[in-house]
């Protein structure tokens, strides 16, 4: 019988769980390392694994057994249906286990699973909609470094970029570069080696680390505020593409979204909302609705 709810929000950068009874009261959260599908499929059980234990910690139970608890996954990665289907093939033994996009979920719940867009901008980015007939459609999300522009590993790219061509002398020296050099390891004396090595180690997370880099210095310096601005202006195709009327709320979610927001266009701050919940209270609604419509193919058969 199951007693327990798991909602999770898994991406590049962390793991966020919430506990929840089976009445939908919420009773306990829990965090952990990343459990995006790209880091491999036994890091990203192991990271739900983890922040699932926390919650019930944190709830002061112990740790049930497994076939009491359903589990709704938001998980970057999901795209890849090879890497999907492995994951739900390693289930570790929960009695019920529902899987879709980060971008899914947030958009469950940011309006609570009625129509409404979301922009998700953090690590990565993803853009999605439910509309009107349920249907969801996503735009963007194609991952890094190929796309997720406007996520915080697209401005670390850029502003890495920028860099290297201030070491070569195809851009003036600036502040901004040399925050940036530094924070990747550069020095005065082998700033190009100690680039290189970082570089060839990187991580879309380290890339992403640099966006506050980036953030700090958009009110003085020209060439950090081009990629804040860039990064608005790729919000506002996601926000047309998502919906072209223009007439659904948007969401902006995610650790960049509040940062982003003096660079966004006028245009699409008139269409922007609170998030009415996050990704991971959007995975409880997914894990819920499977029960529901569980429970209602076993009433028909």
């Amino acid at each position: 019988m199951i007693e327990f709810l798991i909602g999770v929000d898994g991406g590049g950068s962390g793991t966020r769980v919430r506990l929840a009874r089976t009445d939908g009261v919420e009773v306990a959260e829990g965090v952990s390392g990343p459990s995006g599908l790209m880091h491999g499929i036994d890091n990203a059980w192991a990271a739900v694994e983890e922040a699932a234990a926390m919650a019930f910690r944190a709830a002061d139970m112990a740790f049930p057994d497994k076939s009491t608890i359903a589990i709704g996954l938001g998980l970057a990665g999901v795209h890849n249906k090879q890497w999907a289907a492995a994951f739900l093939a390693a289930n570790p033994g929960y009695a019920k286990v529902a899987l879709e996009s980060d971008g899914h979920t947030t958009v469950l719940g940011a309006h609570r699973g009625q129509p409404g867009a979301i922009i998700a901008l953090g690590t990565g980015s993803v853009g999605e909609v439910k509309l009107a007939n349920g249907r969801h459609v996503e735009v963007g999300g194609w991952g890094f470094p190929a796309g997720d522009e406007a996520s915080g590993a697209w401005m670390g790219l850029r502003a890495i970029n920028h860099v290297q061509q201030v070491l070569d002398g195809r851009m003036p020296a600036d502040d901004f570069a040399t925050d940036v050099a530094q924070a990747c390891g550069g020095s005065e004396d082998v700033p190009r080696n100690a680039i290189q090595n970082w570089l060839a180690k990187a991580t879309q997370t380290n890339y992403a680390q640099l966006a506050r880099i980036v953030l700090a210095h958009g009110d003085s310096n020209e060439n950090a505020r081009a990629i804040l601005l860039e990064a608005g202006r790729q919000v506002e195709r996601m926000a047309n593409a998502l919906d072209a009327t223009r007439t659904l709320p948007i969401a902006l979610c995610g650790g960049l979204a509040t940062p982003l927001r003096p660079y966004l266009p006028a245009t699409v701050l008139a269409r922007t909302v609170q998030a009415q919940g996050d990704s991971a209270a959007g995975a409880l609604r997914l894990i819920h609705a499977a029960l529901i419509n569980m429970n209602s193919q076993w009433s028909r058969a």
